[in-house]
């Protein structure tokens, strides 16, 4: 891909090439473009088209399919072959299947036929496509040509708080230290101990991981040192423990906070002498296992309040990596939400692959409780619910969605932006309110709401698709 994908202008005015050969087409094309805030080169051939896409490089091209000299699909073509990171967007009077399949077997992301009847519809597939645009630049490519999206162990993160996680598992893997992973639930603290096992020298060998919140005292002892047969009632043979299974490599200890007390010196010889003894057993058996540990407790605090010894606190704390929660790297969101995005489509089989602005910005103020497991959990029902190819505010949960309903200065400093900018966001914010809330009165009928709103249903509907608002996951409000 081109070098200029390192730049991230997510936050700015949207670039757009049109390349057509009638000179009222091109009026049209600037003036609409202009009033939605997006830079344009209006070119009347195609001769400098793909010169032009190599130096400025647009968010979208739009092409004529019939032009002087060089065909739509001939500029299509080439774009494509030398990989310019650009979205097309074809353009013609002469509709035909076979042509409009053929641009969108060539690449084209999607296809406009002339005359324009509705030209706030045309205008969002541009947006659109440039949006898809931006969020492939972010899925190829992190912080100037770092690390791809799943690059390091399959962990996603361009933050620095993550960085310096990622730092951090590269300087403790090669050591044979205990290391204590701390962070809230569903912050990915087993996708760290995995990724320290990996970069160990270790990485070839055995890696085990038991949640020690799951199991009773007697059978977490079991699971870990083994039982011999008769030890308890139901142990009809004996059976080796984790950390005999794991000897040689690495035994994860999730939620090791939650280990019972009477445990916990057991574990601790383990840590410290390298031996353990079967339940229901006295031979002593050696072990050479790397223990890594993680908990969402504040075990200091364990400790003061005698719940967990000091002595194997030290012990598993010789280094500690602390998770930040979701709510920390808000960077990371846009790269977390669109990589479960294309997931989650395609285990739905559905063509999802685009998050709507709006829908976008209640993800970064949502505080994420549930962290990375629970914005997983959101994609995948926004998927299934969503109607388009966009990700809307409609498809989101009814607790998320009233985010979009905050006053403005609640969530921005409106006196850092200018009269125009302020204005049209909030006029964003009352119109997406006014949507969602009349389509909340009608369980998600358009028809109905649109009467309510005193609207024509075309025009409410044309709103909808300019906020991204998808009809699907509006109840019916108690009382109406």
């Amino acid at each position: 891909m081109s070098g200029a994908l390192a730049r991230d202008r997510q936050s700015d005015p949207m670039r757009v090439v049109v390349v057509d050969d009638e000179p009222g087409i091109l009026k049209i094309w600037g003036r609409i473009l202009s009033k939605h805030g997006c830079e344009q080169k209006l070119l009347p051939d195609g001769k400098d088209a793909i010169d032009v896409v190599e130096s400025w490089d647009p968010d979208v091209v739009l092409l004529d399919m019939r032009l002087p000299g060089v065909s739509g699909l001939q500029i299509l073509d080439e774009i494509k072959r030398r990989d310019l990171p650009t979205e097309v967007v074809m353009m013609t009077a002469f509709a035909t299947v076979d042509s409009a399949l053929e641009a969108l077997k060539q690449g084209a992301f999607d296809y406009l036929t002339k005359p324009f009847n509705d030209m706030d519809d045309v205008i969002h597939t541009v947006l659109r496509a440039g949006r898809h645009k931006r969020l492939l630049c972010r899925l190829h490519e992190l912080d100037g040509g770092g690390e791809p999206l799943e690059g390091y162990e399959g962990m996603i993160g361009a933050s620095p708080e993550m960085h310096r996680v990622f730092e951090t598992i590269e300087l403790v893997a090669q050591s044979e230290s205990s290391v204590l992973i701390r962070g809230e639930s569903g912050t990915g603290k087993e996708l760290v101990a995995q990724a320290i096992h990996k970069r160990s020298p270790r990485g070839a060998s055995t890696f085990l991981a038991v949640n020690c919140s799951a199991l009773t005292e007697t059978l977490l002892e079991s699971e870990l040192f083994g039982h011999e047969k008769g030890a308890f009632t139901g142990a009809a043979a004996a059976r080796r423990g984790l950390f005999e299974v794991a000897d040689g490599g690495t035994l994860f200890l999730d939620e090791v906070g939650d280990i019972p007390v009477v445990t916990q010196p057991k574990l601790l010889r383990a840590l410290q002498e390298g031996e353990i003894r079967r339940v229901g057993g006295n031979e002593v058996r050696k072990v050479k296992v790397r223990v890594l540990a993680a908990t969402n407790k504040d075990l200091a605090g364990e400790v003061k309040e005698s719940l967990f010894r000091e002595d194997l606190y030290y012990r598993l704390n010789v280094i500690n990596i602390d998770l930040p929660p979701l709510r920390k790297r808000i960077a990371d969101i846009y790269l977390l939400a669109t990589h479960f995005i294309r997931r989650c489509a395609e285990r739905a089989g559905k063509q999802v692959d685009c998050i709507h602005p709006e829908a976008m910005q209640v993800f970064e103020r949502y505080a994420w409780p549930g962290n990375i497991r629970e914005l997983e959990n959101v994609i995948e029902r926004a998927v299934v619910l969503s109607q388009g190819r966009e990700i809307g505010i409609g498809s989101l949960p009814a607790n998320m969605r009233e985010l979009a309903y905050e006053p403005l200065q609640k969530v921005e400093k409106i006196n850092d932006l200018s009269y125009q900018e302020a204005k049209g966001r909030a006029v964003t914010r009352f119109d997406n309110r006014y949507l969602m809330g009349m389509l909340a009165r009608t369980g998600g009928n358009i028809s109905r709401a649109a009467r309510l709103a005193g609207m024509d249903r075309s025009n409410f509907r044309r709103l909808m698709k300019r906020y991204g608002i998808e009809p699907s996951g509006f109840e019916i409000q108690s009382g109406e």
